[in-house]
């Protein structure tokens, strides 16, 4: 292997180092190949200390460090595969992925904190996954865990840093197909259902002729994105595969959850529900945002864009008395914001109202948390996806006296869809009413099945 420098255009070029599938890193049971070619990548600078020392850093100082840490403006760059651990890729059984877990912690490359939490993600997988009554669940369980622990594994021997515009990475390893092969165990398709889907081929229509998309929707787990694209596969895969989502901060620096966020396109930014965490990052965290704005503008300026935003701020929480679920109110300055850049994008623009129900897959800690690192509950169960016709603002703003009066009816005629949509899904999935629940302005169907009986 030859490593050449070039100091002018820093850079380092790997020569005659390629990497396939039969040699360093073989296929994990037919999953993935990965193949690492000669490319150039941007010089980056770690610091001494190695991965001990950045081990102990995430262990340690975890919570503060990762909220601290502004999105970077260099150029993406994967992790590298080089001299990466083999220990969860050559996993065979279940006892060797959890001595694998151990091992790793042991020798100061995993933080505690990380490993005891990807030993409970394992158990909880697999239970979930079981309850499926799949065939092949236990195969599915070790193959899935495995490249999961290896991703995660990889992360902290070499974190990735986020751009404010993060491109889904698609080689040498393909994290977009990842997410979805491990997500797809998790959802029931038999008690799963889409909310007019002729609206989402609409959308899909309207993207191709330059047109720019928003999805203004209510907002459950981490799986949001993927249960978004593996409910729309069949019929609407374009959607699935150039959706851009808002994403807060907590989802691009969890060493469990990283990972899956390198396979989405994402625009980062520091939510405001952890916007005055600590005091003395509020700056930083609103200079990022700024920068995630202007990289959203130029999107939108570009054309044919599609971006999913929940403008509550956060995932959705269940009524503390009822434990009944239901869509979180929407911050209307979000809504208006978002509304205003597509506006003066000088692009064709449309806002759509969808509707997400999902949290049982992986439902998040009962209340907001400040520090990174929740518990990652997981559980096989019914999903649902709902859009409805656009909502323009000039209709529902009419007759309002002053731009708040007109912020605030826009982002609640918004809501009001979402919430209904909300309650249709709710009623298919979790009352068992399937494609009866279907009303007058939401209908229901089952687009993988569509497929099949074609």
């Amino acid at each position: 292997m030859t490593l050449a420098f070039s100091s002018s255009a820093a850079t380092v070029a790997v020569a005659s180092a390629t990497v396939t599938s039969s040699a360093r890193v073989p296929t994990l049971r037919g999953f993935v190949s990965f193949r690492l070619t000669a490319k150039k990548l941007p010089l980056r600078s770690h610091g001494g200390g190695g991965v001990r020392a950045t081990s102990e850093l995430v262990q340690d100082k975890e919570p503060v460090v990762a909220a601290s840490i502004p999105f970077s403006d260099a150029e993406d760059t994967t992790p590298s595969e080089l001299n990466h651990s083999r220990t969860f890729l050559d996993a065979r059984t279940e006892q060797d992925l959890i001595a694998g877990i151990r091992k790793e912690k042991e020798a100061g490359t995993l933080p505690p904190n990380v490993a005891s939490g990807m030993e409970e993600l394992y158990w909880n997988y697999k239970t979930a996954v079981l309850s499926s009554g799949a065939s092949g669940a236990d195969e599915t369980v070790l193959s899935n865990m495995s490249l999961a622990f290896d991703r995660m594994l990889l992360g902290v021997e070499h974190p990735y840093t986020f751009n404010p515009y993060h491109k889904a990475i698609r080689e040498p390893f393909d994290y977009f197909h990842f997410v979805h092969t491990y997500i797809r165990p998790l959802i029931d398709f038999k008690n799963s259902y889409v909310g007019n889907a002729s609206i989402f081929s609409e959308l899909e229509d309207k993207i191709r002729q330059g047109h720019n998309i928003v999805l203004i929707s209510n907002h459950q787990s981490e799986a949001d994105p993927a249960v978004i694209s593996l409910l729309l596969e069949e019929q609407c895969p374009y959607i699935g595969e150039n959706i851009k989502c808002v994403a807060g901060d907590r989802v691009i620096t969890d060493p469990l959850c990283k990972p899956f966020s390198m396979g989405r396109n994402l625009i980062c930014v520091y939510s405001k529900n952890h916007m005055n965490d600590d005091p003395e990052l509020v700056d930083m965290k609103r200079k990022a945002n700024t920068r995630s704005l202007k990289e959203m503008a130029t999107l939108l300026r570009s054309g044919s864009q599609l971006i999913w935003i929940a403008p509550s701020g956060g995932r959705d929480r269940p009524n503390p008395s009822t434990g009944e679920w239901f869509p979180a109110p929407f911050d209307p300055s979000s809504v208006d914001n978002m509304r205003r850049l597509v506006e003066h994008s000088g692009t064709p623009g449309h806002i759509y109202p969808m509707s997400l129900l999902c949290y049982d897959i992986m439902p998040p800690p009962p209340k907001v948390e400040k520090e990174i690192g929740e518990r990652r509950l997981v559980g096989f169960h019914g999903t649902g996806l709902s859009v409805a016709p656009e909502i323009s603002f000039s209709d529902v703003t009419a007759d309002c006296n002053n731009p708040n009066e007109a912020k605030e009816a826009y982002s609640q005629a918004l809501y009001k869809s979402v919430n209904e949509q909300y309650k249709t899904l709710n009623f298919a999935i979790k009352h068992r009413r399937g494609i009866e629940a279907s009303t007058s302005t939401v209908s229901l169907s089952q687009p993988w099945n569509e497929s099949l009986s074609v």
